[in-house]
């Protein structure tokens, strides 16, 4: 059994915004990702929306470089959208853009997907935070699935996402609820093993669900490419320094399980009906709720979950260098996730076009400054 790496990956999809209505613009006339490929070569990528940029860090060693480089992606967007008369918001979903507006980038990729999915395709505009830690052997990286339990708590951490078309949808996360529409969504079932899992993909294949792994959008998945375990549970966060912390929480998740694993203690595996009760839980209170504690068969509040959550992989962070990055989850808490601002600001101010701005406040100011979390 090969020891993982443990290296971070981080992908990020940010919005492009009109400065004088707020609302969503596509960049294509901006070039925006011609140019930002000029700069940041493959660092830098279309989505299917042209209102959505995506970036992607390169293999970082850990958290540290994997900080200096998104916040070094971040600033090189913000420059870029700002000289094309842009501006650029890292949230879940934008608060009032119409998806039936927005246009298709053109690429056959997106072509096919919108022919194959049509409407629930169009519908998907929105943006999350994925998160790709180093585990080359396949056959631990499946053991590592039971990464799945905490799904939930980084959801409840990231939620960035209570507006959708106009209004409050009165849940914290209305994102993963809008890409669980999507086929091969949500959280996975266990595998025992990677052969296993390869005839699952195998099955797929062959009856034409899918024509490559890429097709499988879980919350947590083995990359089908990279050597990695991917988690795409989170919505984006607003600030760099809420993405860093979350990053550094989901290594250190994986970390503590292999070190449980290498030691033959494992981890409990929980039903995946189950976890999705908790997931629906994050999605809808956020940091406000109660997770149930399926080991002792009650209900915790969220906040209490995350300080035994915190506890759980302490033995590891000085090893992985990132106790000061983690540091950042308790500020989170304290200060609320995302959406729990967005809805303080719309609660002080009636007035979505407000909450846009403040997202745009919040996503310069954290790489520009060292500013804390706002308000």
């Amino acid at each position: 059994m090969t020891r993982p790496s443990f290296t971070i990956g981080i992908e990020e999809e940010y919005q492009t915004i009109d400065p004088v209505t707020r609302d969503l613009r596509s960049h294509i006339d901006a070039e925006i990702i011609a140019k930002g490929k000029m700069q940041l070569k493959e660092a830098v990528k279309a989505e299917m929306h042209q209102s959505v940029v995506e970036v992607g860090t390169g293999i970082c060693a850990n958290i540290q470089q994997a900080h200096e480089e998104v916040r070094h992606l971040r600033a090189s967007i913000i420059t870029l959208a700002r000289q094309n008369g842009l501006r650029l918001a890292a949230a879940g979903t934008h608060p009032f853009a119409d998806w039936r507006k927005q246009e298709i980038y053109p690429d056959e990729r997106y072509y096919t997907i919108v022919e194959d999915m049509k409407t629930v395709a169009r519908a998907n505009l929105i943006f999350g935070l994925h998160v790709h830690i180093g585990v080359e052997d396949r056959e631990t990286a499946i053991h590592l699935n039971a990464a799945r339990y905490f799904v939930p708590h980084m959801l409840a951490l990231s939620a960035n996402s209570p507006f959708w078309v106009g209004m409050d949808m009165g849940l914290k996360s209305y994102r993963c609820k809008v890409f669980d529409k999507f086929p091969r969504t949500n959280i996975p079932d266990y595998f025992p093993s990677w052969g296993e899992y390869q005839s699952f993909v195998d099955l797929l294949v062959s009856t034409n669900c899918i024509d490559n792994a890429k097709k499988i959008w879980w919350d947590i998945r083995p990359h089908p490419t990279f050597t990695t375990l991917e988690f795409r549970c989170c919505d984006i966060p607003m600030r760099l320094d809420e993405t860093i912390a979350l990053a550094a929480l989901i290594q250190a998740t994986v970390a503590k399980l292999y070190k449980l694993h290498e030691a033959n203690q494992g981890f409990r595996l929980y039903r995946r009906a189950l976890i999705m009760e908790n997931k629906w839980r994050a999605a809808r209170y956020g940091l406000d709720g109660k997770l149930i504690d399926f080991g002792r068969r009650i209900e915790v509040p969220m906040r209490d979950l995350v300080e035994e959550y915190l506890a759980f992989v302490d033995d590891v962070l000085d090893e992985l260098g990132s106790r000061e990055a983690i540091a950042g989850i308790r500020r989170i808490v304290e200060n609320g996730n995302g959406a729990d601002r967005q809805l303080r600001v719309f609660k002080e101010t009636g007035d979505l076009t407000k909450v846009v701005d403040y997202i745009i406040e919040e996503t310069e100011s954290s790489v520009f400054t060292n500013a804390g979390v706002g308000r």
